[in-house]
C-alpha cells in the first residue's frame, strides 16, 4: 500500500500503539519484540512502523533529539506554501507574455491558455514544482485580471465549436500554408488575396480581418524591411546622361522605361552582388545577374538578359524610344554599358547624385530582394547557392508574387493585360 504511515492510520491508532508497547514493554525480553506484539495485536502492518511512531513520540515528549511532529507539520506547510507561489507566479510569467498586448481576452482564448497548460509541471531549484490544475490556472489568472471560474471553463469544454471555430480551424492550415509558400513574406492582405484565388467557385469568400486575426493567432507576419548598404560609386569626371525620368516611374505601356541597379549579399565566401533591370509599368524584372566582383561586367550581364527576353516574346523586342534609367555608379557610367545601350537604341538617363528617390523604383524592388530573400533565408554559403535561389525569387516574384501597384496581378499578367487591352483590330477583309 503506497503513501505515508500518517495518511493510512489514524492518529488515535498510533497514540495507542505508543501506549500498549510501554504498557506491555516488561512482559517481553526486547522493546522489539514487544512492538512486534502491539503490532500483531492492532493489525499494523510491520513491527518497524510501530518502532517509528514510539521514536517520534519521544521527541515530541522531549526525550530524544529530532524534529517533533509539530515542527514538521509546519515544515511540510510552509515548503507547499513556497511551492504554491512558484506556481502561481510561474503561471502570471506564462500568462503575461501569452495575454500581452490584450486588456481582457475572449473566454475562448482564456480557454486555450488553460487547455494548454494545464498538468505541467516546471522545475526549480527546490526540483519538481507542483502540477498546474484548472483550479490553480483560474486563480492565478484571476489575479491576472483575466477573471474566470473552473466552472466557466468546464462549461466552455463542454460546448460544441461553433461555426466560426469549425471555419477557423479549416483555414488556419491554408494560411499557414500559402504563408510558408511564398518565402514566408506575405502579410495579411497578400495572404488574403492568394486564399479568395485559390478558393473554389461555389465557395464563400474569405474576409480579411479573419485572415489578419487568424494570422496573429498563428503568429504569423510579413516581412519588414531593413536598412539600405551604399553601393554606388560615382566617378565624377565621367560624363553624365540626362534625367529624362524625373521621378516619373508610372509610363504607360511597357518597354517605355526601364530603371536599373545592384545590390551587395553577405555569403560565407565573401561579397557578392546582384544587379537588377526592371520594367517599370508593370514592376517586372527582366534581367538579372550575381557576380563577386562590382564591375560594369555585373550590369552589363543584367542589361543582356532583358535586351534578350524582351527579344524572344512575340512582340518582336523593338526597343526604339526605350529609357533606361539608372544612378551614377560607375558601372553604368563605363564604355561598355553605354555602347550597348547604344547598340538597341536606348537612351541612357541618370538622375542626381546622392539622390535615393531618383531612382526610388529599383531602389524599392531591390528593398523587397532584400527583404523577402536574401535576410530570411541566412547565411549564405556562397555564389552558387546565392544565383539559384535568386533564380527562383525572381521566378516567384515575376509569375506568382501579386503586386497592389498592378491591381493585385503579377507583372506578368499585368503586361499580358495591358496587351491585350491594346491589340490592333484585324484588317477588314474587302468584298469583290
Amino acid at each position: 500500500m503506497s503513501g505515508s504511515t500518517s495518511k493510512r492510520y489514524p492518529a488515535e491508532l498510533r497514540e495507542r500503539a505508543v501506549r500498549m508497547v510501554a504498557e506491555v514493554r516488561a512482559e517481553h525480553e526486547s522493546e522489539w519484540a514487544a512492538m512486534s506484539r502491539v503490532a500483531e495485536l492492532l493489525g499494523v502492518g510491520t513491527p518497524e512502523t510501530v518502532r517509528k511512531w514510539c521514536r517520534q513520540a519521544e521527541v515530541d515528549a522531549g526525550q530524544r533529539p529530532g524534529v517533533t511532529s509539530e515542527e514538521s507539520a509546519e515544515l511540510k506547510r510552509l515548503k507547499r506554501e513556497n511551492a504554491e507561489l512558484k506556481r502561481a507566479n510561474a503561471i502570471l510569467k506564462s500568462a503575461s507574455a501569452f495575454f500581452r498586448g490584450r486588456t481582457r481576452p475572449a473566454t475562448a482564448l482564456i480557454v486555450r491558455y488553460i487547455d494548454e497548460h494545464v498538468g505541467q509541471q516546471h522545475e526549480d531549484a527546490d526540483g519538481q514544482g507542483l502540477r498546474w490544475g484548472v483550479e490553480s490556472i483560474c486563480a492565478a489568472l484571476t489575479e491576472l485580471g483575466c477573471k474566470i471560474a473552473p466552472a466557466t471553463y468546464y462549461e466552455h469544454r463542454g460546448r460544441q465549436p461553433s461555426a466560426q471555430q469549425v471555419r477557423d480551424e479549416e483555414l488556419k492550415p491554408m494560411i499557414e500554408q500559402v504563408h510558408a509558400a511564398n518565402y514566408g513574406v506575405y502579410g495579411a492582405r497578400k495572404v488574403w488575396l492568394t486564399l479568395n484565388r485559390q478558393r473554389a467557385a461555389d465557395a464563400s469568400p474569405i474576409a480579411r480581418c479573419t485572415v489578419e486575426r487568424l494570422m496573429g493567432e498563428l503568429g504569423l507576419a510579413g516581412a519588414v524591411r531593413g536598412k539600405v548598404k551604399r553601393t554606388t560609386i560615382s566617378d565624377p569626371k565621367a560624363p553624365k546622361p540626362l534625367d529624362l525620368v524625373d521621378r516619373n516611374f508610372e509610363p504607360l505601356a511597357p518597354d517605355r522605361l526601364w530603371v536599373a541597379d545592384f545590390t551587395y549579399c553577405p555569403t560565407w565566401s565573401g561579397w557578392c552582388y546582384t544587379a537588377f533591370v526592371i520594367d517599370a509599368y508593370a514592376r517586372r524584372i527582366l534581367g538579372w545577374s550575381v557576380s563577386t566582383t562590382m564591375t560594369s561586367q555585373l550590369v552589363l550581364d543584367a542589361v543582356e538578359q532583358a535586351i534578350w527576353t524582351r527579344g524572344r516574346e512575340d512582340r518582336g523586342g523593338d526597343l526604339t524610344g526605350l529609357i533606361a534609367h539608372h544612378d551614377h555608379g560607375a558601372q553604368y557610367m563605363s564604355v561598355a554599358y553605354s555602347e550597348r545601350l547604344d547598340t538597341a537604341g536606348i537612351k541612357p538617363s541618370t538622375g542626381l547624385v546622392g539622390s535615393s528617390h531618383d531612382n526610388a523604383l529599383a531602389e524599392s524592388i531591390i528593398g523587397l530582394y532584400k527583404t523577402e530573400l536574401v535576410k530570411r533565408q541566412r547565411p549564405w554559403k556562397g555564389f552558387d547557392d546565392l544565383e539559384i535561389a535568386t533564380a527562383e525569387w525572381v521566378d516567384w516574384y515575376n509569375h506568382r508574387r501579386p503586386h497592389e501597384y498592378c491591381d493585385d496581378l503579377t507583372p506578368v499578367q499585368a503586361e499580358q493585360a495591358h496587351y491585350a487591352h491594346h491589340q490592333a483590330p484585324a484588317t477588314a477583309g474587302v468584298s469583290n
